[in-house]
């Protein structure tokens, strides 16, 4: 929905989107800008192998269709969700099809990921907004990033990938019509074959020919309602080798005369390194070399043991007897944190969203309910531990690691390498967990430096598991304070929300392009969840203030929605508590302009058997709690019920949950995708805290950093909506947000008491 504004807050967007754009219009203005070609082959796909018929496609003489795959598989499906679109409009079978990790070229960029970034509603389509989007998406095709977040993966390759298909198609039929001396709309295609009259040829016989065709610039995609693939469940491609144990992953290369480096790096943020026993740390079996290494923008101070095995590493960096020097944040502490936030929710923040005027609705009101939630910092605890392998020789540089961002890698590697980018090959092997830590180049930084230090020796950095959850970029921190005015009917009448946090964004511009960190431009991920609400409420006003700590803090799985779904979800729970209303129908009366959401949080209604009592074991009691979130273009609902026995303990034994994610290229990923979400949201919202004494962080391993166990996991059951919404919505991360608030908000069901803080079992031991 689009609304009218005011003078002055239209006039504040006007210089957002002009901020926005600024990289663009530097360098020529968008408006000039011709955009790039995504389907000629870049030159790393022409060097040998099989033709290319276009810059995603790649025909052997077997018949195999061999989609080139530019986002990173971590899990989510995409390396089969993308060749589902190319063999959608190639026309043929997926079991002619396989993937292939594209080259790093700017031609692969994503630039939905950068688009994406504007802090404007992604309902809003008005012309502010849509020059903005615009402008961004020329920009990343100028920059020629090739990264994989944001749940964009499949909407970035949503056209282009279907282009490549249907453009090799028409290269083919051109080609088996020249063979044949026929005119080309005389063939026809068939399960991976050209066909005209009695003749018949199949692809793989004519890849040669049809890759020296020229591109075709205009192709007909296909009707979405002839789609034979797309909208089916199809096995994954990468399950057979993980399956077998053939899938490698960054900790699983191995080369000639590989060594293996530890780290140990400073635990203080800022700090510095005071002293290491390096002679003593070489006098180690196998050890090649002990180095200093010293603090750059995306990494700390460290030191380095490398031996012919890891744990041999291991071994001699303890023997280093290595002291730091904490510097000027060594007191840092949690509670000083938690007081400091609460203090700055007293103070007005940037405004995201002002409709009509809450503050005045809420001075005149008699019916007030009023809330502070709390958030920690929280750790990725991705199951593989960060690591990159790295081999300096000859003027060249190669990394194998697995990233999110190839084009990053190959930046930053040059840069401590001391060889131009184009001298850096990447190799981008299978990622054990990423959720946006494999985004940053701390471990590749760190694995280039040392490899400079032993030109000829290909290193493997491993961080162990303690460095891994010390050191991370931590989901922020933050904190929110909700006041709702309620008129006479129970209804909210007026709707304010305050955070209080971090900005990842800026973080992370800080460590990767430090010179142009700054306060100045809204980020957007801070108050997403909170300032794009589809609830109707006739005054409302969302704010940020923005805090500034030394604990780096980064990219989390659903980012600002995962912390502003709690606040407001729970907020709006308390809210019908007050109003003596059934959530579930609060929540409906709020969502009359906004069918897509209210026919989701039907379906999960359904789904759950809301209203319907619950049964629960002599001395337990069992309840039901309900969440709506939208994320990513995607709107997710969860209904999680949850059961406490007689001593508080907890157990969440089911969770029913609706997604509407527009068209579902492959209904299974969706389903695999929402379980996963639920399962890392609910180990986030149980357990997760990453906290400070002393300038370091408390938690070591998963013995005090616990995720889901088995045992533990609840069922869980997928509906996915079909709204006939034809736009794609991201899957990776929109099934993370809802789940604390649905878990929170089935204990204030049973208890009566609200969660206003997390994890909840601190909770439960505070309200036992």
């Amino acid at each position: 929905m689009i609304r009218a504004e005011p003078k002055s807050r239209l006039r504040r967007r006007l210089l957002v989107a002009a901020g926005a754009s600024a990289g663009a219009l530097v360098v020529g203005g968008w408006l000039f800008y011709s955009p790039r070609d995504r389907l000629r082959p870049p030159a790393a796909l022409l060097a040998g192998g099989d033709p290319a018929l276009t810059a995603w496609i790649r025909i052997g003489a077997d018949g195999v269709v061999r989609v080139q795959v530019p986002r990173q598989e971590m899990g989510q499906g995409i390396t089969t969700a993308l060749p589902m679109l190319a063999a959608e409009e190639l026309d043929c079978p997926m079991s002619q099809v396989s993937f292939e990790q594209a080259p790093v070229d700017a031609v692969y960029a994503n630039a939905t990921m950068l688009a994406d970034a504007v802090p404007f509603r992604p309902d809003d389509r008005g012309w502010l907004a849509e020059v903005a989007r615009l402008t961004q998406y020329r920009f990343a095709e100028l920059l020629g990033v090739q990264a994989t977040g944001g749940s964009t993966g499949t909407r970035d390759a949503w056209l282009v990938m279907r282009h490549a298909g249907a453009a090799a198609r028409a290269m083919l039929v051109a080609a088996a019509a020249r063979r044949w001396g026929v005119d080309a709309a005389a063939c026809r295609t068939e399960s991976g074959r050209v066909k005209a009259g009695d003749k018949s040829v199949g692809y793989g016989e004519l890849a040669r020919e049809a890759a020296a065709m020229p591109i075709p610039r205009r192709v007909e995609l296909r009707d979405p309602a002839s789609f034979r693939l797309i909208g089916t469940p199809q096995p994954r491609l990468d399950a057979g080798v993980k399956c077998d144990g053939s899938a490698q992953f960054g900790c699983d290369v191995r080369l000639p005369g590989q060594r293996y480096a530890a780290i140990a790096q400073c635990p203080v943020f800022g700090g510095r390194l005071k002293s290491a026993d390096l002679d003593a740390a070489r006098r180690g079996p196998g050890v090649v070399a002990a180095l200093a290494l010293p603090p750059t923008s995306t990494t700390p101070a460290a030191v380095a043991v490398v031996a012919d095995g890891w744990w041999r590493a291991q071994s001699a960096l303890e023997a280093a007897k290595v002291e730091w020097d904490g510097g000027a944040h060594a007191a840092l502490d949690s509670a000083r944190l938690r007081q400091s936030y609460l203090e700055l929710l007293e103070k007005n923040g940037r405004v995201y969203e002002e409709i009509g005027d809450a503050e005045r609705v809420l001075g005149g009101s008699a019916r007030i309910v009023q809330a502070t939630y709390e958030v920690p910092y929280l750790a990725h605890a991705a199951m593989e531990p960060m690591n990159a392998t790295a081999l300096v020789k000859d003027g060249r540089c190669e990394v194998w690691s697995g990233n999110q961002a190839p084009t990053l890698v190959k930046w930053f590697a040059a840069k401590v390498a001391g060889v131009p980018s184009d001298a850096v090959a990447v190799h981008t092997p299978f990622l054990g967990g990423g959720f946006g830590r494999r985004a940053e180049m701390d471990a590749v930084t760190q694995a280039a430096q040392i490899a400079a230090a032993l030109p000829g020796v290909p290193v493997q950095l491993v961080w162990s598991r303690e460095e891994d959850v010390g050191h991370d970029v931590y989901r922020p921190m933050a904190a929110a304070r909700l006041r709702c005015a309620l008129d006479d009917r129970g209804a909210i009448a007026a709707w304010h929300h305050r955070i209080v946090g971090q900005s990842c964004t800026q973080g992370l511009t800080a460590r990767l392009l430090p010179a142009a960190a700054s306060d100045l431009m809204k980020d957007k991920t801070v108050a997403e969840g909170a300032f794009d609400l589809a609830y109707a409420m006739p005054n409302r006003r969302v704010e940020h203030v923005l805090a500034h700590e030394p604990v780096p803090v980064g990219y989390w799985r659903s980012v600002g929605h995962s912390y502003n779904a709690y606040f407001v979800e729970c907020f709006l729970d308390e809210a019908a508590r007050a109003a003596g209303t059934d959530p579930l129908e609060y929540r409906r009366a709020m969502l009359a302009g906004a069918p897509r959401h209210l026919a989701v949080l039907d379906a999960v209604a359904r789904l759950a058997g809301w209203g319907r009592p619950l049964e629960a074991p002599s001395g337990a009691r069992a309840g039901r709690g309900v969440a709506l979130a939208e994320s990513f273009h995607s709107i997710v609902a969860q209904v999680a019920e949850v059961e406490l026995d007689g001593g508080g303990a907890l157990r969440v034994r089911r969770v029913c949950c609706a997604i509407d994610c527009g068209r579902a290229v492959n209904p299974d990923i969706v389903v695999a995708q929402m379980q996963s979400g639920v399962v890392f949201g609910l180990s986030a919202a149980l357990y997760g805290e990453i906290s400070l004494e002393a300038g370091r962080v408390r938690q070591s391993n998963f013995h005090d950093y616990p995720v889901l166990r088995m045992p533990e996991c609840p069922r869980i059951d997928v509906e996915i909506v079909d709204s006939g919404w034809e736009h794609l919505g991201g899957v990776g991360e929109p099934g993370t947000p809802p789940i604390a608030p649905a878990v929170a908000n089935a204990l204030l069901a049973i208890t009566g008491k609200p969660v206003r803080r997390l994890p909840i079992a601190d909770w439960l031991s505070v309200s036992r």
